[in-house]
């Protein structure tokens, strides 16, 4: 269940970052969590992003991501822009790479595509190591939505660009992915 998974701060994602710098692939993981905490894909769309989805027709990286109805919960496919940490981490995932045109964004210890389930445990693992109790794969997707939502109110979108953005069918289960924060909630009723 998606109010399950525990919604992380800035500086536990901060943690994670600097924790995966000294991980047999670093590269790779760093892709994985920004994956996760600046794009909301799920373990299963992580697992089956290909580099078409993210190249141009110039075999670069572009500035927003085509996860097609294939790889996505329900065929709910959709194109998401880019954070700039993420793409920069993509950059040099490519470059590391060899500059693939097509396969696996994130590979296996023998090359190929990883399983969700080996990305569920990945970061199952991952937390643990680093004692954050409560998280899950799902962490980073649910810490995604729920700031985008907070930010709404600063760029003049609405909760259906949030929906859109997470790929949901509909915006009830967008709803249950936001947590609530009691410190904005105590300034908000002041301000009424």
């Amino acid at each position: 269940m998606a109010g399950s998974a525990k919604v992380l701060l800035a500086a536990d994602v901060c943690r994670l970052l600097d924790h995966i710098k000294f991980t047999r692939h670093p590269a790779r993981n760093r892709v994985m969590i920004l994956l996760s905490f600046k794009a909301g894909l799920r373990a299963c769309e992580i697992a089956g992003l290909d580099w078409t989805a993210v190249l141009q027709a110039d075999g670069r990286i572009g500035h927003h991501m085509n996860i097609p109805n294939s790889i996505a919960k329900m065929g709910s496919g959709r194109s998401v822009p880019l954070h700039q940490d993420l793409r920069s981490a993509l950059i040099a995932l490519h470059k590391a790479s060899g500059g693939p045109t097509s396969g696996p964004i994130v590979r296996s210890e023998r090359g190929g595509r990883l399983t969700a389930r080996s990305v569920v445990n990945w970061f199952t693992a991952v937390y643990a190591e680093l004692g954050l109790q409560g998280c899950s794969s799902h962490s980073g997707r649910r810490t995604f939505i729920t700031l985008s939502a907070r930010l709404l109110a600063k760029t003049g979108g609405s909760l259906r660009d949030v929906q859109e953005l997470a790929g949901h069918r509909a915006i009830t289960t967008t709803e249950r992915y936001i947590e609530g924060d009691r410190d904005a909630q105590r300034r908000l009723i002041r301000l009424i």
